[in-house]
């Protein structure tokens, strides 16, 4: 998406909503906040005016006090406008974080979930919740500020040149090239590093999580951080662009500092000279502490446009970042939908490539699967096993021919009755760190008790309730509670048994489980698949043993049907794997024994 990032401050504003007068609320009170901070350093100049004027008699220095007085009326009450200009934008900023984090979160759900398979949760977490909190510190700070920022300048090149032009221009000459270079560090070029760099973060994030993940695989198998490849890759990629950054603003940084502090080096030189040459020498010395006073006021606004320069540039990215997911597309929903007749599922002539790749991952694939039926989907790694399970509950669209559920398209089956008729029991099973109850919940919320403890022990996850201190009310995750595989996996058939749903497509279901749990996995599938139209993928074949019917896929394409024993009759793929799988099942752990 290549996009003027400056239009996306303006979509910003735009998640302020109702909000948005906030912002520009704030904004006005802190550019007046900004013009009365400057009254004091003119009311000390009028005091220090009055002290030269009255030397060497000092007795009217007492009718300056008034002065003194004004100055810190005006400073309080800068600071008291300031205050309310914080509070304002610190409202509207944590309201439209807010509904970022909320509209993306709702569009996420909206989306094809195949979408989450090809996107890391780290980097997404990244995205949505960390980008909205960049445009906090923008629209809470960082944006008052650059309004107080500009108009003090704007304010006080006026007034430098009310008493000494020549002084003035003095004053304005380094003002004028900070800012230009201020402008070189804000440039397209800088941009484009920027968001490179925040590239490079967010690859950092999604490998970190999924570094941390696999911490229980890198101390099983002794394996060292060097052994995680793109987290390693993701480190060295961060610290070359950190080290970048770094380098590619080291010079304009520093020109841009020495300059907006190299005022005095000429003012002062200049103004001293200006007070031995001029007729009126203590007129002119009156009129340099004025300068002296205020210069630093512009250094310090100056300071404060450079934060928020780089705030905007934050914020901009992560309005574009977040830009990006929002423009994915929904997962479309039917405007006329049609609602299935039956509970038969059918693939027609399907040919499906994810996005991204080259090569299809299901080539003119065909099969069906009878209501009341099951079918088994067998065949090597990669084969297309789960990608053809996913394309029924609409993980993905196909691109090529039909997925039918009930004779109706899904694509015309709203998502609502398609979820209804479908229970999908993942590969990786994924709890809530909730109850065990709310977990098998999950399913349907509004089950009772009683119907989820029968769901439970329908799935033969008694022996897990029982082991828990509280039983199924136990939070999952804390206190060293935590399940294996298999038990997690048969709290996942509770929440399918729950369910009830017709057709139930069961995707690798029993890959991480013990041969104990492996046993009860299988009784909980008899009374999960009773009476209902089973879709299986397994790679443990005595699983599929007994199914109606077993479909070969190999490199995307169907290649062999039938039933267990018509298969080992054909002597093809099927009948090699069972083979296979039978040496495997017979092979046990020894030691060669020497005559």
């Amino acid at each position: 998406m290549k996009e003027n990032k400056k239009g996306n401050i303006s979509k910003l504003l735009g998640f302020a909503g109702g909000h948005k007068k906030l912002t520009v609320l704030g904004c006005t009170l802190s550019g007046v906040s900004a013009l009365l901070s400057m009254a004091p350093y003119i009311l000390i100049w009028f005091v220090a005016r009055g002290i030269f004027e009255a030397m060497p008699d000092f007795s009217s220095v007492q009718n300056l006090v008034h002065f003194g007085w004004e100055a810190l009326w005006f400073a309080l009450a800068s600071a008291a406008i300031y205050f309310g200009a914080l509070m304002c934008t610190h409202l509207a900023a944590f309201r439209t974080a807010r509904n970022m984090r909320f509209r993306a979160a709702k569009h996420l759900v909206d989306l094809p979930l195949g979408y989450f398979t090809s996107n890391q949760s780290g980097r997404l977490r990244k995205m949505i919740d960390d980008n909205a909190g960049m445009t906090e510190t923008l629209l809470a700070h960082e944006l008052p500020d650059s309004v107080g920022a500009v108009v003090t300048p704007v304010a006080a090149v006026a007034l430098l040149f009310v008493f000494d032009w020549r002084m003035g221009l003095l004053c304005l000459i380094p003002i004028a090239i900070s800012i230009a270079t201020l402008f070189q560090m804000m440039g397209g070029k800088q941009a484009k590093f920027f968001s490179r760099y925040q590239r490079a973060v967010e690859d950092l994030s999604a490998e970190a999580t999924e570094y941390v993940r696999g911490i229980p695989v890198v101390k099983v198998f002794q394996q060292t951080v060097y052994s995680f490849k793109s987290f390693y890759s993701s480190i060295m990629s961060y610290s070359k662009l950190a080290s970048e950054y770094a380098m590619v603003n080291r010079t304009p940084m520093t020109a841009f500092t020495t300059v907006l502090n190299s005022t005095f080096l000429l003012l002062i030189p200049a103004g001293m000279i200006l007070c031995g040459v001029s007729a009126d020498g203590w007129g002119v010395l009156v009129d340099l502490v004025f300068y002296i006073l205020f210069t630093p006021l512009c250094a310090m606004m100056i300071n404060r446009l450079m934060y928020a320069g780089q705030a905007s540039m934050e914020a901009a990215e992560a309005v574009y970042k977040l830009g990006q997911i929002m423009e994915e597309a929904p997962l479309p929903e039917p405007e006329n939908p049609e609602f299935p007749k039956g509970t038969d599922v059918e693939l027609r002539h399907v040919t499906f490539t994810y996005p991204g790749a080259e090569a299809p991952a299901l080539s003119d694939v065909s099969f069906r699967v009878p209501g009341g039926k099951t079918v088994a989907l067998v065949g090597p790694s990669g084969g297309g096993k789960t990608t053809a399970a996913s394309l029924i509950p609409r993980f993905w669209d196909a691109q090529e021919g039909e997925v039918l559920v009930g004779g109706a398209d899904v694509r015309r089956i709203t998502t609502e009755e398609l979820m209804d008729k479908v229970a999908f029991v993942f590969q990786d099973t994924h709890l809530f760190k909730t109850s065990i109850l709310e977990n098998i919940r999950a399913a349907r919320p509004d089950a009772t008790r009683e119907e989820a403890l029968r769901a439970a022990r329908a799935a033969q996850a008694d022996d897990i309730l029982e082991k828990m201190p509280q039983g199924i009310d136990t939070v999952i995750g804390t206190k060293g509670v935590y399940l294996s595989g298999g038990e997690q996996q048969r709290i996942a058939l509770a929440r399918a048994i729950l369910k009830d749903a017709p057709i139930v497509v069961l995707d690798e279901a029993t890959a991480f489980a013990d041969p104990e749990n492996e046993a009860l996995i299988q009784r909980a599938f008899e009374t999960l698949t009773r009476g209902k139209t089973v879709l299986m993928i397994a790679h443990r074949l005595s699983t599929v043993r007994g199914a109606d019917r077993i479909i070969v896929l190999k490199d995307g394409k169907k290649a062999e049907c039938g039933s267990h024993e018509q298969l080992l009759a054909a002597g093809g793929i099927y009948a090699a794997m069972w083979k296979d799988y039978q040496t495997a099942a017979e092979w046990k752990v020894g030691k060669e024994v020497s005559a």
